[in-house]
């Protein structure tokens, strides 16, 4: 794949994955990004999984063409990028190795030598001239490692990105849901915890008018596609709603507090509600839930009474959800209990600490099955989440 006329792509599909970093599902498999940047000296940027070392290096080699690579740009250490680093070096002993400090330290625990010789240490605002073209260097800590950083060619307005801007899925999986969606699931999964990181690198980089964005994983982003990536990662990172609608989470034991889940659902959509993302937390993805919870504004939690508190799924997902900085949200309760409903006070009180959460004022109280005054409650609460 040629980005342009001086930057090729040299990563790989891993079609043989079924969970990433061992907790995300991608029936699609995932792409892991790395990329040769042309002047009058060469640079790599960034390796790939282990397990796709030698792929990886007879790529590197068929686009060099027999010259020699001059520099390896580390950007980020994490494992499914940098495993190969030793063996590039193995290929190309006269090479630089370009990283931060803490980079460095890194790969000292992970390979048992630095590199010393041929080290070269960059922080905010470096520079590297591959004679004819620039590379610049945003660190860009806690996006979402500590140690990350970013490259900007500014002459092109490409950005080399790291792990920010990814999508799960393998480069020769089409998505019909475009780049949005999947990506959503992996920042809200993966960066979601950072969002004040985020935003501090959105700063940095706003004024290189970016045309291109080149990720660790997903597809490259060029103009549009760019500009609402760019978009998108602003409205997530600071925590914003992305759209109009509900999201309605649920737990059941016995199907009873599925079918008030479903028929709030049901009375939110006859009210005009946009969108209602209804989730069973038992059955479905857990990141696509979690995905959902930060994409719109009012979120519904419905829950099984459990050993006096909540239903243990329910804890897991409420937890998800606070571990990434929840908040400038509407959070409503419904709960069931077949003697002492306790799930509502349970819920709420998890969310002690969050920022600028709001409860609804109503909430919806059954013993096992629904009454004839359920409706009514449901009626209300689909009302206040609609004002």
């Amino acid at each position: 794949m040629q980005i342009s006329d001086s930057i090729k792509y040299v990563g790989v599909d891993d079609r043989k994955i079924d969970l990433f970093e061992g907790q995300f599902s991608v029936p699609e498999g995932i792409a892991y990004n790395s990329y040769v940047v042309f002047g009058e000296k060469i640079a790599v940027i960034d390796s790939v999984d282990e397990n796709f070392g030698e792929e990886w290096l007879s790529n590197v080699q068929k686009e060099l063409n027999g010259k020699q690579a001059d520099f390896l740009v580390v950007q980020h250490m994490e494992m499914d990028h940098s495993s190969n680093i030793q063996r590039f070096m193995e290929k190309f002993p006269d090479a630089k190795i370009v990283a931060s400090k803490m980079a460095f330290v890194m790969m000292k625990s992970m390979f048992g030598t630095d590199f010393t010789q041929n080290q070269i240490v960059v922080a905010d605002g470096a520079t590297i001239d591959l004679g004819g073209k620039t590379l610049r260097f945003i660190a860009a800590p806690n996006v979402h490692w500590p140690e990350v950083i970013m490259t900007i060619d500014d002459a092109n307005g490409v950005l080399f990105s790291a792990d920010a801007f990814g999508k799960f899925g393998a480069l020769d999986f089409y998505d019909p849901e475009g780049w949005a969606c999947e990506a959503r699931r992996y920042y809200f999964g993966i960066v979601g915890k950072f969002g004040a990181n985020v935003q501090s690198v959105l700063k940095k980089i706003a004024s290189f008018k970016i045309q291109t964005i080149c990720p660790l994983h997903g597809p490259v982003l060029k103009g549009e596609e760019a500009a609402d990536a760019l978009r998108l990662y602003d409205i997530w990172s600071s925590y914003k709603v992305e759209s109009d609608g509900v999201a309605v989470c649920y737990t059941s034991v016995y199907g009873h507090t599925k079918k008030l889940a479903e028929k709030l659902a049901e009375i939110l959509k006859s009210k005009g509600c946009p969108k209602v993302a209804l989730n069973d937390l038992a059955r479905e993805d857990t990141y696509e839930c979690v995905e959902d919870a930060f994409r719109y504004g009012k979120l519904v939690l419905a829950s099984t009474t459990y050993n006096g508190g909540v239903f243990p799924t329910m804890r897991e997902f409420i937890d998800h959800l606070k571990e990434r900085g929840y908040q400038n949200r509407t959070v409503a309760f419904i709960e069931n209990g077949s003697w002492a409903p306790a799930a509502t006070k349970t819920m709420k009180a998890m969310f002690d600490g969050s920022k600028e959460i709001a409860f609804a004022e109503t909430s919806v109280s059954v013993k096992i099955a629904p009454t004839a005054d359920t409706q009514a409650q449901l009626e209300k609460l689909a009302d206040e989440l609609l004002k």
